[in-house]
């Protein structure tokens, strides 16, 4: 294949990727505690040819000799940026927003591969009835929340009021069993690379540890027990999307002129291929 042709190629299916990921983050700037993906890119393989034998021809030279042809450009990282959004006071008891950006909540979510613990920072919590007659605590996708033993939330009574401490302790109180209290799952993550997004503004941990060479302690702490003081839960306010819709903006419009090149250098490859078969 033509090099200038396969170089615009290469680099087109990439920045299409690009376009993708900036329209995922422009599409959840408004949705709760949804955190960007940025990506960077770096060269694909460049071969150098020696054009030039004779150092003594070129004295005075100041750039590099030779010729450097590349083969593209390729996203050499998707990093999944945690730092911590705005919040929004909503003044509703069941809304919780964290205050350092290393914690998240643990839910249930039941997927084709079976019942699995999930993350989110996503507080807007709900209580659902049951078959028991009970309430359960879930998100507002429907996912059960999980406590500190890794079970759902189960309430029973007539709920009078309910509190979320500084600690992430949910205090129920209701008339005819009085005041129960519940340690809401968190957990701190230590390596946020490791993670996976889901989709469903849902993070899970690697199938793979051992090539990874890292345990799920290693990626991330249950704060549990005295480590709970460490958690920093607020109610009655949800965590905003980090997303900068300007600088998302100011990407997409560089990402688009770039493949907008690479376009016109595949129809110039195109033209002069053209030209070089129509000499007789």
């Amino acid at each position: 294949m033509n090099r200038t042709m396969m170089t615009a190629t290469n680099t087109l299916n990439q920045l299409q990727s690009k376009i993708d990921q900036i329209g995922n983050n422009i599409a959840n700037a408004d949705t709760t505690a949804y955190k960007k993906t940025q990506t960077s890119f770096n060269d694909l393989l460049t071969q150098s040819f020696n054009n030039q034998p004779s150092e003594t021809k070129e004295k005075g030279r100041l750039t590099t000799p030779g010729i450097r042809q590349g083969t593209g450009a390729m996203i050499s990282q998707s990093q999944l940026v945690l730092s911590q959004g705005a919040l929004k006071t909503t003044d509703r008891n069941l809304d919780a927003a964290f205050t350092r950006d290393d914690q998240f909540f643990t839910v249930s979510v039941q997927d084709d591969n079976g019942i699995n613990t999930r993350l989110t920072r996503d507080g807007a919590f709900y209580l659902s009835p049951n078959a028991n007659d009970q309430m359960m605590l879930v998100t507002s996708a429907g996912h059960k929340v999980l406590d500190e033993n890794g079970e759902p939330i189960l309430v029973e009574g007539n709920i009078k009021d309910i509190k979320i401490s500084e600690n992430g302790l949910l205090m129920v109180d209701t008339e005819e069993y009085g005041e129960k209290s519940f340690g809401l799952g968190i957990v701190s993550v230590k390596k946020p690379q490791f993670l996976d997004r889901l989709g469903g503004n849902l993070l899970g941990l690697p199938k793979n540890f051992n090539a990874l060479g890292v345990t799920e302690d290693d990626i991330m702490t249950a704060l549990t027990g005295d480590s709970r003081n460490r958690a920093a839960v607020r109610q009655g306010s949800l965590e905003s999307s980090n997303v900068d819709l300007s600088k998302e903006m100011t990407d997409l419009i560089n990402v688009q002129r770039s493949y907008q090149f690479q376009s016109r250098a595949v129809t110039m490859a195109d033209q002069m291929s053209g030209l070089v078969n129509g000499i007789r």
